[in-house]
């Protein structure tokens, strides 16, 4: 059941992920996909808009034999979230399936809609029992981001959510986690003897974790004004995929053993005091510009924003994980929007070899291991070698390793993955309520300090199509550092 089925990530990712794991295979012989929104339409109209959404989104071409099949199991239910005769009409529609499609009762639930509508659906759920699974069947419960906008709210949402779903039927989603390379990072580390050994303050200089787009606010800016860029992706994105990077070897592959090991990350992240924060946060916004060769506004210029705007549109900011093993290794994090170019990636710096053997003109670089996660997945390795010739002279060269290129196939939409996780009730891709809570917990201060402080850090600009303000630049040259160009 995907609540909000009229919004756009319904057609863009949910039901185009859907398709493409049946067209794969991958789901069992009966199944229903039950759109549940406040538009009046038939199953009809709904499975025709789906059918040109995922022409159009599918990660694979449609195949009109499978499409008619599949759509056979696509149903669209009318009703305003806070009606309980929708809810009533819908229990007894889903049994109804049950009896007519060979489905057995489980229930996968998706609030594919704003926080503030969580309470009421859950609580109507629960009034006519659809949070209670049969005998021999099970009810979870999908909740989509932002999880709260603050220590205090997520901590009310987890309690609401909880309510009505245990714990381990609950499955807040992180579509970054669902990526094929975010994934890899602990089969990279702990499955290969040459880094793990290596992977820790004593071998490693820096970690930088980049996220980039080159696109605006899309026309959301009531969302964006609401939320900013620290709230909107670093909290969760980032910090997830600084926590996998950090973590400790799990005792087992187990959905609770590896996040028991990620929050451990989270909680040793080094507490920022305002002072920090001034010192080591950069929040910038962008203005007007030029991407792709096309002119582009300033984000006070966007529909729906304020002209005197103080929201940030990029985020950057240096801490450290405070533990054995990266006891004094930085950790950069950033996010832009409006940036020259878009990606996800990790970039981990060793620390350089002695400048003895090699003439010190020699420019002997650090060796460098990128993480892709987006949007060509792969593995680079950047080492030292010698150019041909009768002189010893020294040039850096790449080892890349490309998922599409190297296995022969596209990998998985992360909705294809984290919607098939969540069917097989392994939760291993999905952030539990204790790492939601500490990643606010880190993020809440830098908030406090930017909106509610009597002296706020200042607000920072950079041109679209940049790589962002040149504080952003200080803050690693200070170290003797620089970003990575991707």
């Amino acid at each position: 059941m995907i609540f909000g089925a009229s919004g756009d990530l319904t057609y863009r990712k949910l039901v185009p992920a859907l398709y493409n794991l049946a067209a794969d295979g991958d789901l069992p012989t009966a199944y229903n996909v039950v759109g549940f929104a406040r538009r009046d339409k038939t199953d009809e109209v709904f499975r025709t808009e789906l059918e040109e959404a995922a022409r159009k989104f599918s990660r694979q071409s449609v195949n009109d034999e499978l499409w008619a099949n599949f759509a056979k199991s696509l149903f669209y239910h009318r009703s305003e979230f806070g009606n309980l005769e929708g809810y009533q009409s819908l229990a007894k529609r889903l049994d109804e399936l049950d009896a007519t499609r060979g489905t057995k009762g489980n229930r996968l639930f998706y609030l594919s809609v704003a926080p503030s509508d969580f309470p009421v659906i859950l609580q109507k759920l629960a009034e006519v029992g659809l949070n209670k699974a049969k005998e021999g069947s099970w009810a979870r419960v999908i909740v989509e981001k932002p999880f709260g906008k603050d220590l205090k709210s997520a901590q009310a949402l987890n309690t609401v959510v909880n309510e009505v779903f245990r714990e381990k039927d609950t499955f807040r989603i992180d579509h970054y986690l669902g990526k094929e390379t975010a994934q890899n990072i602990m089969v990279l580390r702990f499955a290969n003897a040459i880094f793990e050994p290596l992977w820790n303050h004593k071998y490693i200089d820096h970690i930088q974790i980049t996220g980039a787009e080159p696109l605006g606010v899309e026309g959301r800016g009531p969302y964006y004004e609401s939320a900013g860029a620290l709230r909107d992706m670093v909290q969760n994105h980032l910090l997830q995929l600084l926590s996998l990077v950090g973590m400790e070897p799990p005792v087992e592959l187990s959905a609770d053993a590896i996040r028991d090991e990620k929050v451990k990350v989270i909680k040793s992240l080094r507490p920022l005091s305002p002072q920090d924060i001034a010192r080591n946060v950069v929040r910038g916004q962008y203005t007007a510009g030029a991407i792709g060769g096309k002119d582009v506004i300033a984000y006070r210029a966007e529909d729906r924003v304020s002209p005197q705007s103080q929201t940030e549109t990029y985020v950057s900011l240096k801490t450290y994980v405070d533990n054995w093993r990266w006891g004094g290794v930085p950790f950069y994090v950033r996010f832009g929007k409006r940036l020259a170019k878009g990606g996800t990636e990790i970039a981990v710096q060793f620390k350089e070899v002695p400048p003895v053997l090699f003439s010190r003109d020699s420019q002997i670089g650090p060796n460098v291991l990128v993480i892709r996660i987006q949007p060509d997945e792969g593995i680079s390795l950047r080492i030292q070698a010698k150019r041909p010739g009768t002189a010893v002279n020294i040039e850096p060269v790449k080892m890349d390793f490309h998922y599409g290129t190297s296995f022969g196939k596209a990998s998985p939409e992360a909705y294809e993955r984290l919607q098939l996780d969540a069917m097989a009730g392994d939760a291993t891709l999905f952030a539990r309520r204790d790492e939601v809570e500490n990643a606010w917990a880190f993020v809440d201060p830098i908030e406090v300090a930017w909106h509610t402080s009597a002296n706020p850090p200042p607000l920072c600009f950079y041109p679209a199509g940049s790589w962002g303000p040149t504080e952003a630049d200080e803050l690693l040259e200070r170290d003797g550092h620089a970003w990575r160009r991707m």
